[in-house]
């Protein structure tokens, strides 16, 4: 039996607003079994991983819950006065998801948790407010969940794609400086080639072997050893042949052959022939560099292209069939800087007969994108994702060769904040993230793990189309 609580108890507790239409014997109920408790700037109520053990009523002050993200502790949620938090009737959480700290001179009531199956019973009205703020807190919760790991995916995509698009770009740069000295030196080639006055069947000659010899690129079929052994025979054929050996290196990259330029040796010698040798060369240059800006820039394109495809960026957040094989090729795609660098290769196998499923794009890709994320990271040397169409479903399955899940979490790899990387490393709420899209897509989510062999598989049912199948590698 709880002692009598004082008149100024109840009276402080009446006057809250929360409580504005509480019957007063609720209120006494609640006075006579909790207390007060003063917190300093700073003070710790619950510490993350914790089980939290008492109801929080706010008199005064104000109070946060702080998550240890990768980047560092976050304030994701906080109450003021008149507010009630803590652990509520009905509320299955496990563990504290952060730190739960004042941020400055606090005041609250505590109710510890044993008392919360009577105030159940004993106290409607309290209960029904307890229980519309556990909702709301949930609801914030998975507002905050969910668009922390937007920021944290978006954060890895914007570092994958800088990756991926720093190559591309630079090449696009550095062949913009080098083609305007290359097309002054056709210029200067080509004054030099009139000035030499050749005939008109000569000319043609030469313009021949330089289109023959921009018709192909050598660099693409020989290893760079093999292009270095043709750029030095080059050379030395020029240095035979009084010509400048500093054409080698444009000759070199050309399908231009030795026979080529014996055959332009031939008809001529000298200057005449040097005139010849570096308009050909110059002409080479020219296209080499075109050609190298024009696979640079589809490359950027293509990049482009799979960020638009990933992020849906041009479609409303609405259900629509999509197509897996496209939505996985944007995916990998965005990842494959993240496997290359783990040296793990990732391979996307789908089935011909796959249809589409009917879903919100953005969605499935985030929830591709946490999956092979995590995969990639266990993974000792390969990832492959395969996709299958099963009854009247779609099924992907995410494989990685990783050591393994344990046994005795796996039960446990749902849970919101639950990680088994190291802190800072994870945020906790990928997979819980995951599962929730899964469920919106009416779909299921579901793991098998042993020893070098985890498998996430996700069922999706089949809309009508079909899927355009198309197995990548990287």
């Amino acid at each position: 039996m709880s002692a009598a609580p004082s008149p100024e108890t109840v009276e402080r507790l009446a006057r809250l607003p929360l409580f504005e239409h509480v019957p007063r014997h609720e209120i006494e109920w609640l006075a006579a079994r909790g207390h007060f408790r003063t917190l300093a700037k700073g003070d710790l109520i619950t510490r993350q991983g914790e089980i939290p053990n008492q109801l929080w009523l706010i008199l005064s002050g104000l109070i946060a819950i702080s998550i240890n993200r990768s980047t560092g502790p976050q304030k994701i949620m906080e109450w003021g006065a008149g507010e009630i938090s803590g652990v509520l009737p009905y509320s299955r959480i496990r563990t504290a998801p952060g730190d739960v700290v004042a941020t400055v001179p606090t005041e609250v009531w505590l109710l510890d948790k044993e008392h919360l199956q009577d105030l159940a019973r004993e106290c409607y009205e309290i209960t029904s407010i307890c229980v519309h703020a556990m909702l709301d807190r949930a609801r914030q919760f998975t507002s905050a969940d969910l668009q922390t790991e937007k920021m944290a995916s978006l954060g890895k995509l914007a570092a994958g794609l800088a990756h991926e698009l720093n190559n591309p770009a630079s090449a696009v740069a550095r062949n913009a400086r080098e083609l305007d000295a290359a097309v002054q030196e056709l210029e200067s080639a080509a004054r030099d080639l009139g000035a030499s006055e050749i005939s008109d069947d000569d000319m043609a000659a030469i313009a021949e072997l330089r289109s023959r010899c921009a018709r192909g690129s050598a660099a693409t079929t020989l290893t760079p050893l093999e292009l270095s052994d043709r750029e030095e025979a080059l050379a030395e054929w020029l240095e035979t042949h009084g010509s400048d050996t500093g054409l080698a290196g444009s000759l070199a990259h050309s399908a231009a052959t030795i026979d080529d330029l014996r055959a332009l040796s031939d008809r001529f010698s000298g200057p005449q022939l040097h005139a010849a040798l570096r308009w050909v060369a110059a002409g080479c240059q020219v296209r080499q560099l075109i050609g190298e800006t024009e696979t640079a820039a589809g490359r950027i394109h293509t990049l482009v292209a799979a960020v638009k495809g990933f992020t849906h960026m041009d479609q409303a957040a609405a259900i629509m069939p999509v197509d897996l094989s496209k939505s996985l090729q944007d995916t990998r795609t965005v990842l494959a800087s993240r496997a290359r660098a783990k040296n793990v290769q990732l391979t996307v196998d789908v089935a011909p007969d796959v249809p589409t499923v009917d879903a919100v794009g953005g969605q499935l890709n985030q929830v591709w994108a946490n999956l092979i994320e995590n995969a990639l990271d266990a993974a000792r040397g390969s990832v492959t994702v395969t996709v299958r169409h099963e009854g009247d479903d779609a099924v992907v399955r995410v494989a990685d060769d990783g050591p393994g899940i344990p046994p005795e979490i796996q039960s446990r790899i749902f849970e919101p904040f639950f990680t088994t990387k190291s802190v800072g490393q994870g945020t906790g709420l990928g997979l819980d993230i995951a599962r929730r899209l899964v469920l919106q897509a009416k779909g299921t989510i579901d793991l098998e793990s042993v020893p070098g062999r985890t498998v996430f598989r996700v069922t999706l049912p089949a809309g009508g189309g079909r899927a355009t199948a198309a197995p990548v590698t990287s």
